[in-house]
């Protein structure tokens, strides 16, 4: 096989669109390219006529969409001539920044708020080999102590504040004018920092201005109730959901995110925690997908929203899914401590008797 026909990653593939020059030395784990996954049974539950997609970004490298924004911004770094990086995070950013920085020879470091990080995320970070600082505080504190930092250290921050990780991260809009043709119309998310949203807008509207999608999308951000600072219209002290990856109160694309919503005439919206773990374990079992609970804000937002006429039937929806469900497995287990799982002896009768009983 010819490795022209290798993928290599989104840079490669989206260099003429990315800021990189012809002997920039990229970063990459092969990340983008991802999923992009037609729902059969969810529209037909819900009664309505509409085309559902998820964007299943929880298949990048390291199970997030972080990894587009990453390979940028460490990618940058590099040429920069960084001999370390710096992220405040929920546990997503922290993973793609460790990961990326192992692969580019350089030190990163992490900042995550003690006790309020998932397992996976954690143990990701901590065998990629980042050096992890736990502080006593939550995300917005640890930001706030990245940006300072910065000023004082040689250290490059890949939080989202690094323009480079948007540009990373427009290319999913990208691959999804690319599968449908054009972009759809409504595009769903989950909002914590409000990047991913504003990324998206971009790469939609260089799609709409290169003559390659005609139409751009009605861009819908989803929060958990208990972190809604664009519900609330101003910031959220102390943000709290089971929902970690958007737990955030303090997003740093706060006015990039309401220029979004208003020039693509979409909307913010706000879902309670048992909104948001039904919808992820309603994907799960209905779908055969497994995303984050934060992921399945999008999809639980889109099928409240398709219900209550807001998103009128016949629309094309993408819904995206940021995160892959193996990034919480005590979330998803608490959730399933009903679920149909017995012990029995090892004979064939009692195998055969439990399959029947479950069939019935």
């Amino acid at each position: 096989m010819s490795n022209s026909t290798r993928y290599t990653g989104l840079i490669d593939k989206y260099r003429d669109h990315l800021p990189v020059h012809d002997d920039t030395r990229i970063i990459s784990l092969g990340e983008g390219n991802t999923p992009l996954i037609r729902l059969s049974n969810v529209p037909r539950m819900i009664g309505k006529d509409v085309d559902i997609y998820v964007k299943y970004e929880g298949l990048n490298p390291t199970g997030s969409f972080k990894d587009r924004g990453m390979t940028m911004a460490v990618t940058k770094a590099v040429e920069d001539g960084s001999k370390a990086i710096i992220c405040a995070s929920t546990g997503n950013t922290s993973a793609a920044a460790a990961a990326y920085a192992a692969r580019a020879g350089i030190t990163a470091f992490v900042l995550i708020p003690e006790g309020k990080i998932a397992m996976g995320k954690l143990a990701q970070t901590m065998m990629y080999g980042a050096v992890i600082l736990q502080i006593r505080g939550n995300f917005d504190v640890g930001m706030q102590l990245v940006k300072e930092v910065a000023e004082e250290a040689p250290v490059t921050i890949v939080n989202s504040i690094n323009p480079y990780r948007l540009q990373g991260q427009k290319t999913a809009a990208f691959e999804i004018v690319e599968e449908l043709g054009a972009a759809p119309d409504y595009h769903c998310l989950p909002v914590g920092n409000a990047g991913n949203i504003t990324a998206h807008w971009m790469g939609y509207t260089e799609s709409n201005k290169d003559g390659v999608s005609n139409n751009v999308p009605k861009m819908v951000g989803y929060q958990a109730a208990g972190a809604a600072p664009f519900m609330r219209g101003a910031m959220v002290d102390n943000p709290e959901t089971i929902a970690t990856a958007i737990r955030i109160g303090h997003p740093q694309s706060w006015d990039k995110a309401w220029n979004v919503q208003k020039e693509s005439g979409g909307w913010f919206d706000e879902l309670q925690d048992s909104e948001i773990l039904e919808a992820q374990k309603l994907l799960a079992q209905s779908e055969g997908i497994f995303c984050e609970p934060a992921s399945a804000a999008s999809l639980g937002g889109a099928i409240r929203d398709v219900r209550n006429g807001k998103i009128p039937e016949g629309s094309k929806i993408v819904c995206t899914l940021t995160g892959n469900g193996l990034k919480d497995p005590d979330t998803a287990i608490a959730q399933c401590k009903n679920a149909a799982m017995s012990t029995i002896d090892a004979t064939l009768s009692d195998v055969k008797r439990s399959i029947l009983e479950n069939m019935t």
